[in-house]
């Protein structure tokens, strides 16, 4: 997709939603954070417009390079691969928002891999914004989803355009939660969930789960 990623409708509400991150983490000029699965850079450029030292990995070669060619001060970035992480107690927060990192990868053990390392890389009592689709909201609202109830995986065909508006068929297997099943998970990982919030790209809140909304908002605290 290379920059026509950015074109998308819901990669519109950036600043809205950093907004409400660096508020609800209480981020700090001087912190550092950890922006996983970051794509073309968007909230980490925004995060370092705050004076938050953002380091973003994403497994795309290409979308890294995008975010590195414009690049503001305070914002690095690597290709990684977020089953990957090797960092040790390094930051202040982690963010992996949009399914950048979590979500996409359904084989057996890969989301939790995943949340393990980005658990390790917060430094103690250090916090983390994960966002999750909802189960719920395949189930009740999504017409044609072909949703595995055993899994969790939601199955879709669809199409992406690259940078120059030609279109492309692809298929995107997304890992589909409960509230439930992410307070386990991330338990297990030594993470003690603070909230979980019902919101949509651009619209990020404290609103309490409900079945009608497409993502969760996690947050959490390395215990």
């Amino acid at each position: 997709m290379g920059e026509a990623y950015l074109r998308y409708s819901f990669t519109k509400g950036t600043v809205q939603e950093v907004d409400h991150i660096v508020e609800a983490l209480d981020l700090q000029p001087g912190d550092r954070v950890l922006d996983v699965g970051c794509g073309p850079g968007r909230h980490s450029y925004e995060l370092a417009r705050r004076g938050i030292e953002a380091h973003g990995i994403d497994i795309s070669a290409r979308f890294v390079e995008i975010a590195q060619a414009s690049a503001p001060n305070g914002a690095t970035f690597e290709r990684l691969d977020a089953r990957a992480l090797d960092f040790d107690a390094s930051f202040d927060a982690v963010v992996c928002l949009c399914q950048g990192a979590f979500g996409l990868m359904t084989a057996s053990g890969d989301d939790d891999t995943v949340v393990a390392g980005m658990s390790r890389a917060l430094k103690p009592d250090g916090r983390l914004a994960l966002s999750a689709f909802s189960s719920y909201f395949v189930v009740k609202h999504w017409e044609g989803a072909d949703f595995d109830a055993d899994t969790g995986v939601n199955h879709e065909e669809t199409e992406v355009r690259d940078a120059n508006g030609v279109a492309v068929p692809a298929e995107l297997w997304t890992g589909c939660y409960t509230p439930r099943e992410l307070r386990l998970l991330l338990d297990r990982e030594g993470l003690r969930v603070d909230s979980i919030s019902s919101v949509e790209p651009g619209a990020y809140g404290d609103d309490p789960p409900t079945v009608d909304t497409a993502e969760f908002l996690v947050l959490a605290t390395r215990a």
